[in-house]
């Protein structure tokens, strides 16, 4: 009795537990991670750094570690007071799988310009075929131009890195990615470049770069880049946030409205006492969860999100206007308005065409609301209907297909994917026929414009956010070589002069940008000349040679003629020599992917 006594009065001793949790194939932390001890209601989450730290008794017990998307594992707690765990995402590891591939086909359908049409896709996760309806914009691949007859290219610049997550999505489920899911510049552009901030008047930094392409040793490669200059979070303008979330139910799923969940958690710790948000959530009908609230009351933010649950029908129409009407009403002049859609993209009730939604985005666009979209899920989910409302919106359009990927966009590139520093980014090409014979973007299929939308200050273009990074490529066919790329016969009746001054210069080509400030106004012009210094490939920068390696992959996946014998452990050999410092081992990851991937798809 007397023990009964004292053991009440005197509870176990404990201590602490410390550790770091991250993820087995990356290597990177992994945040929001619940560990529990065993048995009791003891639970702590992970920070942003994956770091824990738990009290448990001094003898005995389990700590069990569950996340979304991830298998849950348990550990039992022994003699020492630090456990770090990796975790294993719920995938079948391609290695795996590979034997059980056996020709198991299912349709995706890609939605192109005039029709929709069917591709195969290979699925493993079973033995038995599914029905896939997913939705892509069909991709023509940029073909060689004549330098002489069409001197000009223009596109739009795009920091959307949407396609990449959603590829590795596929390959890392067992699955070839559909050709059009492939979007070679979102590709590249989904990796930090070495860049120098800016340094003069303009708000971005250009940089250019010129060797052999990798692929074709009679073909030139030009890497051009643009550097946003990054801005200090706490200098960041206010924001006035509207959280559209999709609880449909198309998003009970793992991968889908518990990841959307954790994915707005991260971004909640982000906000600032000056920032407000509002939830406003659509199934059968739209309704506002909750109103306007400061960022620094991050426990009522949370609170409400973790009461969703999904159940009903799709009505994104009723929600995308309803979320316009709470951002009016709380609009903050010289702020950050936006709204964040967090979708699979299957609008099925109300206002749901394409054409009805761009003109509203466009029309609260001109007003200074943006939209940008997350995308979540898998087997319905319609890329192609989220990257067209996000392009409208000015916004930004991410995959979240993990956590991990979720911390990127919200957690490391928080001030990228929020806040615009430059907008109606356009670039304009002209090429010195006398230096090049041909030449082909790689990528931006659909973000070209007309040669004279360049100097129109009324055709909208992509926008550029604090830190981000664009990257582009053109491959070209240097004058006096032979190709089997070349566009065409010289012509019989006519014939187009080169000025002397083109014939004497060094200048392969002349680079132009028009961007506006955020506010708007008249468009300002930079232009850059660049000439080839004959650089060796290996005398590159990594960012040259990385980007190169990305894009080979790109067009490896595509099945692109102009890729020639170029194979996947040529790109892995590529990108590992330009893999760079690599904190966040998102390049890494990269390697891995492309290594695991040639286990299953030999070239």
């Amino acid at each position: 009795m007397l023990a009964l006594m004292l053991a009440a009065f005197y509870p176990a001793p404990e201590r602490m537990i410390t550790g770091v949790i991250t993820d087995v194939s990356t290597g990177g932390p992994l945040p929001g991670v619940a560990v529990n001890l065993k048995g009791t209601s003891n639970r702590v989450m992970s920070d942003n750094a994956g770091m824990y730290r738990i009290a448990v008794p001094d003898k005995g017990g389990k700590l069990v570690f569950s996340y979304v998307g991830y298998a849950t594992r348990e550990v039992t707690i022994g003699t020492t007071d630090r456990i770090d765990v990796s975790l294993i995402a719920e995938v079948m590891q391609l290695d795996e799988v590979a034997p059980a591939l056996q020709g198991k086909v299912a349709g995706i359908r890609i939605r192109g310009a005039s029709s929709v049409k069917r591709v195969g896709a290979v699925y493993t996760m079973d033995r038995q075929e599914a029905w896939n309806t997913e939705e892509y914009d069909g991709i023509t691949e940029n073909i060689f131009r004549s330098a002489l007859r069409k001197p000009l290219s223009t596109f739009s610049i795009d920091v959307d890195a949407a396609s990449y997550s959603n590829i590795r999505r596929f390959i890392n489920n067992g699955q070839r990615p559909p050709k059009d899911a492939v979007r070679i510049e979102e590709m590249i552009n989904y990796f930090d470049y070495d860049y120098p901030q800016p340094s003069g008047d303009h708000p971005f930094q250009i940089i250019t770069e010129i060797s052999r392409a990798p692929w074709n040793d009679a073909h030139k490669l030009v890497h051009i880049g643009l550097q946003g200059e990054r801005i200090p979070t706490e200098d960041l303008p206010p924001s006035n946030l509207v959280f559209l979330l999709d609880v449909s139910g198309s998003m009970n799923a793992p991968n889908k409205l518990p990841l959307l969940k954790a994915s707005f958690r991260l971004l909640t710790e982000q906000l600032r006492e000056q920032d407000r948000v509002a939830i406003v959530v659509y199934a059968g009908a739209a309704g506002v969860v909750l109103n306007a609230t400061p960022g620094n009351e991050r426990r009522t933010i949370l609170d409400a999100l973790e009461r969703l649950e999904a159940g009903g029908s799709t009505a994104g129409g009723a929600g995308i206007r309803l979320a316009y009407q709470i951002a009016k009403e709380n609009f903050k002049e010289g702020g950050n308005n936006r709204i964040i859609l967090a979708t699979d993209g299957d609008f099925n009730i109300g206002e749901s065409s394409n054409a009805a939604m761009e003109r509203l985005i466009e029309e609260k666009r001109n007003e200074g609301v943006y939209l940008s979209v997350l995308g979540f899920g898998m087997g319905n989910y319609k890329d192609s209907k989220m990257e067209t409302l996000a392009d409208r919106g000015n916004g930004n359009y991410a995959y979240i297909d993990n956590i991990q990927e979720a911390k990127k966009v919200l957690v490391n590139e928080f001030g990228g994917t929020l806040f615009t520093i430059a907008k109606d980014v356009k670039l304009q090409v002209e090429f010195n026929p006398a230096k090049v014979k041909a030449y082909r973007l790689i990528g931006y299929e659909n973000r070209l414009l007309r040669d004279e939308d360049f100097n129109d200050d009324r055709k909208d273009a992509g926008e550029l956010g604090s830190g981000h990074t664009v990257t582009a490529l053109y491959e070209i066919i240097p004058a006096g070589s032979d190709s089997k790329f070349l566009p065409v016969d010289d012509l019989k009746y006519q014939k187009t002069a080169v000025k002397r001054e083109a014939t004497r210069s060094d200048e392969l080509m002349t680079i132009k940008f028009r961007y506006k400030n955020p506010a708007g106004g008249a468009s300002k012009l930079i232009v850059h000349p660049l000439t080839d210094a004959n650089l060796a490939l290996d005398g590159t920068s990594d960012n040259f040679r990385w980007s190169a390696a990305v894009a080979a992959f790109g067009m490896l996946l595509r099945d692109s003629e102009f890729v020639e014998d170029f194979t996947y452990d040529d790109v892995v050999h590529l990108a590992e020599g330009a893999q760079g410092a690599d904190d966040r081992r998102y390049r890494a990851g990269f390697i891995d992917m492309v290594r695991s991937f040639s286990l299953v798809a030999r070239r």
